[in-house]
Protein backbone atom coordinates (compact mmCIF):
# COMPACT_ATOMS: atom_id res chain seq x y z
CA UNK A 1 0.00 0.00 0.00
CA UNK A 2 1.24 3.59 -0.81
CA UNK A 3 0.14 5.04 2.20
CA UNK A 4 2.74 5.72 4.75
CA UNK A 5 0.47 7.56 7.13
CA UNK A 6 -2.65 9.62 6.90
CA UNK A 7 -4.38 12.82 8.92
CA UNK A 8 -7.12 15.18 9.07
CA UNK A 9 -5.06 17.30 6.67
CA UNK A 10 -4.27 14.37 4.21
CA UNK A 11 -2.01 11.31 3.12
CA UNK A 12 1.87 10.62 3.01
CA UNK A 13 2.51 8.22 0.22
CA UNK A 14 5.35 6.43 -1.24
CA UNK A 15 4.61 5.82 -5.01
CA UNK A 16 8.03 3.53 -5.44
CA UNK A 17 6.09 0.75 -3.10
CA UNK A 18 3.28 1.17 -4.62
CA UNK A 19 5.04 0.48 -7.87
CA UNK A 20 6.62 -2.51 -6.55
CA UNK A 21 3.92 -4.18 -5.47
CA UNK A 22 2.35 -4.87 -8.43
CA UNK A 23 5.31 -6.72 -9.77
CA UNK A 24 6.36 -9.27 -6.81
CA UNK A 25 5.41 -12.10 -9.09
CA UNK A 26 5.82 -11.92 -13.21
CA UNK A 27 5.58 -14.60 -15.40
CA UNK A 28 7.53 -14.25 -18.94
CA UNK A 29 7.12 -16.78 -22.15
CA UNK A 30 9.67 -16.99 -24.01
CA UNK A 31 8.54 -19.94 -25.99
CA UNK A 32 5.27 -21.70 -26.27
CA UNK A 33 4.71 -23.54 -22.94
CA UNK A 34 7.48 -22.53 -21.28
CA UNK A 35 7.65 -19.90 -18.81
CA UNK A 36 10.17 -17.85 -16.18
CA UNK A 37 9.55 -16.77 -13.20
CA UNK A 38 10.95 -13.04 -12.27
CA UNK A 39 10.66 -10.13 -9.37
CA UNK A 40 11.02 -6.89 -11.00
CA UNK A 41 11.54 -3.54 -8.87
CA UNK A 42 11.28 -0.01 -10.63
CA UNK A 43 14.48 1.66 -10.36
CA UNK A 44 15.34 3.73 -7.16
CA UNK A 45 17.47 5.61 -8.71
CA UNK A 46 13.85 7.51 -10.06
CA UNK A 47 13.27 8.69 -6.96
CA UNK A 48 16.33 9.88 -5.36
CA UNK A 49 15.68 12.98 -4.52
CA UNK A 50 17.55 14.83 -1.89
CA UNK A 51 17.47 18.57 -2.51
CA UNK A 52 15.55 21.06 -4.40
CA UNK A 53 15.04 21.26 -7.65
CA UNK A 54 15.50 25.41 -6.97
CA UNK A 55 16.65 26.96 -3.39
CA UNK A 56 14.58 29.65 -2.05
CA UNK A 57 16.00 32.94 -2.64
CA UNK A 58 13.63 34.42 0.74
CA UNK A 59 14.17 32.23 3.15
CA UNK A 60 17.46 30.77 5.29
CA UNK A 61 15.87 27.11 4.03
CA UNK A 62 13.38 25.97 2.40
CA UNK A 63 12.16 23.10 4.35
CA UNK A 64 8.57 22.94 5.51
CA UNK A 65 9.14 23.86 8.99
CA UNK A 66 10.66 27.35 7.99
CA UNK A 67 7.75 30.24 8.19
CA UNK A 68 5.96 31.03 4.92
CA UNK A 69 5.93 34.70 3.05
CA UNK A 70 3.84 34.36 -0.12
CA UNK A 71 6.78 36.37 -2.71
CA UNK A 72 4.46 38.28 -5.75
CA UNK A 73 3.98 36.60 -8.84
CA UNK A 74 6.21 36.59 -11.83
CA UNK A 75 6.42 40.73 -13.17
CA UNK A 76 6.73 41.77 -9.69
CA UNK A 77 10.02 43.22 -9.46
CA UNK A 78 10.54 46.46 -8.37
CA UNK A 79 13.58 48.51 -10.01
CA UNK A 80 15.58 48.96 -6.65
CA UNK A 81 15.83 44.79 -6.68
CA UNK A 82 13.17 44.10 -4.19
CA UNK A 83 9.80 42.00 -5.11
CA UNK A 84 7.02 43.16 -3.08
CA UNK A 85 4.29 41.14 -1.20
CA UNK A 86 0.23 41.73 -0.41
CA UNK A 87 0.76 42.81 3.73
CA UNK A 88 3.94 40.99 4.30
CA UNK A 89 7.59 41.80 4.21
CA UNK A 90 9.75 42.99 1.62
CA UNK A 91 12.62 40.90 0.64
CA UNK A 92 16.00 42.13 -0.37
CA UNK A 93 17.35 40.36 -2.82
CA UNK A 94 20.35 40.35 -5.39
CA UNK A 95 20.61 43.89 -6.83
CA UNK A 96 19.83 43.03 -10.48
CA UNK A 97 19.55 45.24 -13.83
CA UNK A 98 16.74 47.86 -13.19
CA UNK A 99 13.56 46.81 -15.13
CA UNK A 100 10.57 48.82 -16.09
CA UNK A 101 7.77 47.34 -13.53
CA UNK A 102 4.37 46.08 -15.13
CA UNK A 103 1.29 45.66 -14.37
CA UNK A 104 0.20 41.91 -13.63
CA UNK A 105 -2.53 40.28 -16.02
CA UNK A 106 -5.38 38.56 -15.25
CA UNK A 107 -3.50 35.32 -15.13
CA UNK A 108 -0.99 35.87 -12.85
CA UNK A 109 -3.46 37.71 -10.53
CA UNK A 110 -5.41 34.97 -10.35
CA UNK A 111 -2.58 33.00 -9.48
CA UNK A 112 -1.60 35.19 -7.02
CA UNK A 113 -5.37 34.85 -5.37
CA UNK A 114 -5.45 31.30 -6.11
CA UNK A 115 -1.87 30.51 -3.66
CA UNK A 116 -2.87 32.86 -1.11
CA UNK A 117 -6.04 31.08 -0.39
CA UNK A 118 -3.95 27.47 -0.29
CA UNK A 119 -0.41 28.21 1.06
CA UNK A 120 -1.44 28.60 4.49
CA UNK A 121 -3.06 25.28 4.49
CA UNK A 122 -0.44 23.45 2.12
CA UNK A 123 2.85 24.35 4.79
CA UNK A 124 0.89 23.52 7.59
CA UNK A 125 -0.63 20.06 6.45
CA UNK A 126 2.95 19.43 4.93
CA UNK A 127 4.55 20.11 8.39
CA UNK A 128 2.68 17.49 9.56
CA UNK A 129 2.94 14.72 7.31
CA UNK A 130 6.22 15.16 6.77
CA UNK A 131 7.27 15.08 11.08
CA UNK A 132 5.09 11.83 10.76
CA UNK A 133 7.41 11.14 8.03
CA UNK A 134 10.21 11.45 9.97
CA UNK A 135 8.85 8.93 12.58
CA UNK A 136 8.24 6.51 10.53
CA UNK A 137 11.57 6.69 9.06
CA UNK A 138 10.46 7.12 5.44
CA UNK A 139 11.97 10.50 5.43
CA UNK A 140 15.32 11.93 6.64
CA UNK A 141 16.03 15.42 7.94
CA UNK A 142 19.44 14.66 7.61
CA UNK A 143 19.21 13.38 4.54
CA UNK A 144 21.61 14.02 1.87
CA UNK A 145 22.79 12.26 -1.30
CA UNK A 146 23.34 13.17 -5.11
CA UNK A 147 20.42 13.99 -7.01
CA UNK A 148 19.35 10.82 -9.95
CA UNK A 149 21.31 12.04 -12.99
CA UNK A 150 18.90 11.63 -15.77
CA UNK A 151 18.78 7.92 -16.69
CA UNK A 152 18.49 5.75 -20.01
CA UNK A 153 14.58 6.18 -21.42
CA UNK A 154 13.72 2.59 -22.83
CA UNK A 155 11.36 4.07 -25.77
CA UNK A 156 10.75 7.70 -27.29
CA UNK A 157 8.68 9.64 -25.76
CA UNK A 158 6.96 10.36 -28.70
CA UNK A 159 7.10 6.53 -30.05
CA UNK A 160 4.17 4.83 -28.72
CA UNK A 161 2.24 8.41 -30.00
CA UNK A 162 3.54 7.71 -33.68
CA UNK A 163 2.26 4.47 -33.72
CA UNK A 164 -1.29 5.54 -32.74
CA UNK A 165 -0.87 7.48 -35.30
CA UNK A 166 0.03 5.25 -37.67
CA UNK A 167 -2.43 2.38 -36.30
CA UNK A 168 -5.36 4.83 -38.06
CA UNK A 169 -4.56 3.84 -41.51
CA UNK A 170 -5.18 0.44 -40.48
CA UNK A 171 -8.61 -0.98 -41.12
CA UNK A 172 -10.95 0.00 -38.27
CA UNK A 173 -12.62 -2.64 -36.32
CA UNK A 174 -17.07 -3.47 -37.30
CA UNK A 175 -19.07 -1.63 -35.41
CA UNK A 176 -20.86 -5.07 -35.08
CA UNK A 177 -17.75 -6.75 -34.06
CA UNK A 178 -18.87 -8.93 -30.87
CA UNK A 179 -14.72 -9.08 -29.48
CA UNK A 180 -14.99 -5.61 -27.14
CA UNK A 181 -11.56 -7.60 -25.49
CA UNK A 182 -8.08 -9.26 -26.11
CA UNK A 183 -6.81 -11.53 -22.88
CA UNK A 184 -3.63 -12.56 -21.63
CA UNK A 185 -4.51 -15.36 -19.12
CA UNK A 186 -2.84 -17.25 -16.27
CA UNK A 187 -3.11 -20.24 -18.68
CA UNK A 188 -2.27 -18.52 -22.26
CA UNK A 189 2.03 -19.37 -22.57
CA UNK A 190 1.45 -18.23 -26.06
CA UNK A 191 3.36 -15.70 -27.87
CA UNK A 192 2.03 -12.03 -27.26
CA UNK A 193 3.51 -10.58 -30.65
CA UNK A 194 0.01 -10.90 -32.48
CA UNK A 195 -1.87 -9.15 -30.16
CA UNK A 196 -3.77 -6.02 -31.72
CA UNK A 197 -3.29 -3.47 -29.54
CA UNK A 198 -5.00 -0.62 -31.61
CA UNK A 199 -8.60 -2.19 -31.85
CA UNK A 200 -9.35 -4.02 -28.28
CA UNK A 201 -9.16 -3.44 -24.80
CA UNK A 202 -6.12 -5.83 -23.57
CA UNK A 203 -6.53 -7.32 -19.95
CA UNK A 204 -4.35 -9.39 -18.19
CA UNK A 205 -7.02 -11.10 -16.32
CA UNK A 206 -5.02 -13.33 -14.15
CA UNK A 207 -3.32 -12.86 -10.41
CA UNK A 208 0.20 -12.49 -11.46
CA UNK A 209 2.22 -9.64 -13.35
CA UNK A 210 2.93 -10.50 -17.17
CA UNK A 211 6.37 -9.87 -19.18
CA UNK A 212 4.89 -9.47 -22.20
CA UNK A 213 6.59 -8.75 -26.18
CA UNK A 214 4.51 -6.04 -27.99
CA UNK A 215 5.87 -4.14 -31.11
CA UNK A 216 9.15 -5.21 -30.23
CA UNK A 217 9.98 -3.99 -26.85
CA UNK A 218 9.24 -5.62 -23.61
CA UNK A 219 6.73 -4.40 -21.20
CA UNK A 220 5.10 -5.25 -17.56
CA UNK A 221 1.53 -5.75 -17.51
CA UNK A 222 0.02 -5.83 -13.83
CA UNK A 223 -2.39 -8.19 -12.32
CA UNK A 224 -5.94 -7.65 -13.20
CA UNK A 225 -5.25 -4.81 -15.59
CA UNK A 226 -6.46 -3.92 -18.93
CA UNK A 227 -5.51 -1.17 -21.29
CA UNK A 228 -6.35 0.45 -24.92
CA UNK A 229 -3.51 2.13 -26.43
CA UNK A 230 -5.01 4.51 -28.43
CA UNK A 231 -5.91 8.68 -29.20
CA UNK A 232 -9.05 10.69 -28.87
CA UNK A 233 -10.00 9.20 -32.26
CA UNK A 234 -9.78 5.40 -31.75
CA UNK A 235 -11.61 5.61 -28.18
CA UNK A 236 -14.74 3.51 -29.05
CA UNK A 237 -12.88 0.10 -28.12
CA UNK A 238 -13.06 1.84 -24.71
CA UNK A 239 -17.36 2.30 -24.66
CA UNK A 240 -18.26 -1.31 -25.60
CA UNK A 241 -16.13 -2.17 -22.72
CA UNK A 242 -18.17 -2.77 -19.34
CA UNK A 243 -18.72 1.29 -17.43
CA UNK A 244 -15.65 2.68 -15.92
CA UNK A 245 -15.67 4.79 -12.55
CA UNK A 246 -13.16 6.89 -12.01
CA UNK A 247 -11.27 9.19 -14.27
CA UNK A 248 -7.36 11.03 -13.72
CA UNK A 249 -6.10 12.85 -16.40
CA UNK A 250 -2.75 13.52 -16.44
CA UNK A 251 -1.74 16.59 -19.46
CA UNK A 252 1.47 17.88 -20.34
CA UNK A 253 3.39 19.88 -22.46
CA UNK A 254 6.11 17.63 -23.24
CA UNK A 255 3.29 15.16 -25.39
CA UNK A 256 0.36 16.24 -27.34
CA UNK A 257 -3.17 17.82 -25.75
CA UNK A 258 -5.99 18.47 -27.08
CA UNK A 259 -8.00 21.76 -27.29
CA UNK A 260 -10.96 22.75 -24.76
CA UNK A 261 -13.63 21.80 -27.39
CA UNK A 262 -12.00 18.10 -28.03
CA UNK A 263 -11.28 17.26 -24.25
CA UNK A 264 -15.08 18.10 -23.73
CA UNK A 265 -16.59 15.44 -26.39
CA UNK A 266 -14.25 12.50 -24.40
CA UNK A 267 -17.55 10.27 -23.79
CA UNK A 268 -17.45 10.32 -19.77
CA UNK A 269 -21.35 10.08 -20.13
CA UNK A 270 -20.71 6.51 -21.81
CA UNK A 271 -18.05 5.57 -19.55
CA UNK A 272 -19.35 6.39 -15.92
CA UNK A 273 -22.23 5.14 -13.95
CA UNK A 274 -24.07 7.07 -11.78
CA UNK A 275 -22.48 9.16 -8.77
CA UNK A 276 -19.12 7.73 -9.68
CA UNK A 277 -16.19 10.26 -8.80
CA UNK A 278 -14.36 11.87 -11.43
CA UNK A 279 -11.08 13.07 -10.51
CA UNK A 280 -9.08 15.31 -12.82
CA UNK A 281 -5.12 16.74 -12.82
CA UNK A 282 -4.76 20.16 -13.31
CA UNK A 283 -1.79 22.41 -13.81
CA UNK A 284 -1.26 25.23 -11.97
CA UNK A 285 -2.04 27.82 -14.58
CA UNK A 286 -5.65 29.07 -13.19
CA UNK A 287 -7.30 29.25 -16.94
CA UNK A 288 -7.02 25.51 -17.24
CA UNK A 289 -8.52 25.36 -13.77
CA UNK A 290 -11.48 27.40 -14.07
CA UNK A 291 -12.01 26.09 -17.86
CA UNK A 292 -12.06 22.27 -15.68
CA UNK A 293 -14.66 23.80 -13.13
CA UNK A 294 -16.80 26.28 -14.51
CA UNK A 295 -16.97 24.48 -18.02
CA UNK A 296 -15.95 20.82 -18.50
CA UNK A 297 -17.55 19.89 -15.52
CA UNK A 298 -21.01 21.35 -16.03
CA UNK A 299 -20.48 20.13 -19.58
CA UNK A 300 -20.22 16.98 -18.81
CA UNK A 301 -23.07 16.82 -15.62
CA UNK A 302 -20.21 16.51 -12.73
CA UNK A 303 -20.95 18.15 -9.71
CA UNK A 304 -17.65 19.95 -8.30
CA UNK A 305 -16.92 18.23 -4.83
CA UNK A 306 -13.29 19.11 -3.88
CA UNK A 307 -9.96 20.34 -4.81
CA UNK A 308 -7.07 18.84 -3.33
CA UNK A 309 -3.02 19.33 -3.59
CA UNK A 310 -0.19 16.82 -4.61
CA UNK A 311 2.50 18.24 -2.79
CA UNK A 312 6.67 17.21 -3.77
CA UNK A 313 8.96 16.96 -1.36
CA UNK A 314 12.48 16.16 -0.95
CA UNK A 315 13.47 12.73 0.90
CA UNK A 316 14.70 15.33 3.78
CA UNK A 317 11.06 17.18 4.01
CA UNK A 318 11.59 20.00 1.66
CA UNK A 319 9.14 21.41 -1.02
CA UNK A 320 11.06 20.66 -4.27
CA UNK A 321 10.22 24.48 -4.97
CA UNK A 322 9.50 26.98 -3.36
CA UNK A 323 6.59 27.43 -1.87
CA UNK A 324 7.13 31.14 -2.09
CA UNK A 325 8.42 30.97 -5.26
CA UNK A 326 7.02 33.44 -7.96
CA UNK A 327 7.73 30.82 -10.56
CA UNK A 328 6.80 27.56 -9.75
CA UNK A 329 4.97 25.42 -7.16
CA UNK A 330 5.87 22.49 -4.84
CA UNK A 331 1.97 21.24 -5.76
CA UNK A 332 -0.37 20.71 -8.37
CA UNK A 333 -3.73 20.34 -8.25
CA UNK A 334 -6.72 17.79 -8.39
CA UNK A 335 -10.54 18.10 -8.75
CA UNK A 336 -12.59 15.76 -7.40
CA UNK A 337 -16.16 15.95 -8.83
CA UNK A 338 -19.48 13.40 -8.84
CA UNK A 339 -21.09 12.15 -12.21
CA UNK A 340 -24.69 12.78 -11.75
CA UNK A 341 -26.57 10.95 -14.54
CA UNK A 342 -29.55 12.55 -15.16
CA UNK A 343 -33.18 10.61 -15.53
CA UNK A 344 -31.86 6.95 -15.02
CA UNK A 345 -32.78 4.78 -12.30
CA UNK A 346 -29.89 2.29 -13.03
CA UNK A 347 -28.05 1.10 -9.91
CA UNK A 348 -24.60 2.20 -9.56
CA UNK A 349 -21.96 0.56 -8.89
CA UNK A 350 -19.51 2.93 -7.17
CA UNK A 351 -21.03 5.00 -5.05
CA UNK A 352 -19.20 7.87 -3.18
CA UNK A 353 -19.39 6.57 0.26
CA UNK A 354 -20.06 10.33 2.09
CA UNK A 355 -22.89 12.98 1.25
CA UNK A 356 -20.06 15.55 2.64
CA UNK A 357 -16.51 14.86 0.74
CA UNK A 358 -13.31 16.36 2.08
CA UNK A 359 -12.11 19.53 0.59
CA UNK A 360 -8.29 20.58 1.29
CA UNK A 361 -7.14 17.39 1.45
CA UNK A 362 -2.47 17.06 0.50
CA UNK A 363 -1.12 13.98 -0.95
CA UNK A 364 2.66 14.51 -0.10
CA UNK A 365 5.31 12.13 -1.49
CA UNK A 366 8.82 12.48 -3.27
CA UNK A 367 8.12 12.49 -6.65
CA UNK A 368 9.79 10.59 -9.23
CA UNK A 369 12.19 12.62 -11.75
CA UNK A 370 10.35 10.64 -15.31
CA UNK A 371 8.51 13.67 -16.44
CA UNK A 372 4.58 13.27 -15.45
CA UNK A 373 4.63 10.36 -13.39
CA UNK A 374 2.04 11.18 -11.37
CA UNK A 375 1.32 9.31 -7.87
CA UNK A 376 -1.15 6.58 -8.09
CA UNK A 377 -4.60 7.87 -6.06
CA UNK A 378 -5.28 3.99 -5.75
CA UNK A 379 -4.57 3.64 -2.04
CA UNK A 380 -5.90 7.32 -1.73
CA UNK A 381 -9.48 6.95 -2.75
CA UNK A 382 -10.10 3.47 -1.27
CA UNK A 383 -12.00 5.16 1.60
CA UNK A 384 -14.00 7.11 -0.63
CA UNK A 385 -15.39 4.14 -3.16
CA UNK A 386 -16.55 1.05 -2.76
CA UNK A 387 -14.37 -1.82 -2.49
CA UNK A 388 -15.96 -3.46 -5.87
CA UNK A 389 -15.59 -0.48 -8.12
CA UNK A 390 -13.84 -0.66 -11.38
CA UNK A 391 -11.63 2.03 -12.13
CA UNK A 392 -10.88 3.72 -15.41
CA UNK A 393 -7.65 6.37 -16.03
CA UNK A 394 -7.67 8.71 -19.05
CA UNK A 395 -4.28 9.92 -20.43
CA UNK A 396 -2.50 7.60 -18.78
CA UNK A 397 1.20 6.58 -19.12
CA UNK A 398 1.21 3.54 -16.81
CA UNK A 399 -0.60 0.92 -15.70
CA UNK A 400 -2.29 -0.17 -12.07
CA UNK A 401 -3.75 -3.60 -10.56
CA UNK A 402 -7.96 -3.64 -10.64
CA UNK A 403 -7.62 -0.25 -13.41
CA UNK A 404 -8.18 -0.46 -16.85
CA UNK A 405 -5.78 2.64 -18.66
CA UNK A 406 -6.43 4.34 -21.73
CA UNK A 407 -3.67 6.86 -23.88
CA UNK A 408 -1.48 7.32 -26.92
CA UNK A 409 1.60 6.44 -24.19
CA UNK A 410 -0.33 4.27 -21.60
CA UNK A 411 2.85 1.49 -21.98
CA UNK A 412 5.16 4.40 -21.35
CA UNK A 413 6.06 3.77 -17.87
CA UNK A 414 6.06 -0.11 -17.95
CA UNK A 415 8.39 -0.51 -20.24
CA UNK A 416 10.88 -3.56 -18.63
CA UNK A 417 14.14 -0.72 -18.97
CA UNK A 418 13.01 1.40 -16.22
CA UNK A 419 12.82 -1.88 -13.88
CA UNK A 420 15.33 -4.24 -12.21
CA UNK A 421 14.81 -7.84 -12.50
CA UNK A 422 15.64 -11.16 -10.87
CA UNK A 423 14.66 -14.72 -11.41
CA UNK A 424 13.26 -16.51 -8.61
CA UNK A 425 12.32 -20.16 -10.12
Amino acid sequence: MSVICKDTRGWLVDQLSHLNMAFQQCVSVKSPGQKQHLKCVFKREYFNIFKPHIISKFCSNSNVTASSNIAAQEGEGNNDGTFETVGEEQFSLKKKRKRKLRELNQGEIDSYEYHAKVSKSVLEGTKLLVDKGFEHGILDPSATGRDSERLALGVDDNRLADLCEMAKQLPLVGDNEDKAVQIISEDDMTSTEDLDLFSYVTENSSDCARLVTLMGQEYLIPPRSSFLLADISCIQPLVKYPPWENKSVKRSNRYNSLPSYQIKQIPIPSLAAPDCLVVTWVTNRQKHLQFVKEELYPYWSIEVLAEWQWVKITKSGEFVFPLESPHKKPYEILVLGRYQKIKDKSPSTLEVKTNTFPDCKLIVSVPSTLHSQKPSLADVLKEFVDPEAKCLELFARNLQPGWTSWGNEVLKFQHLSYFNIEATW
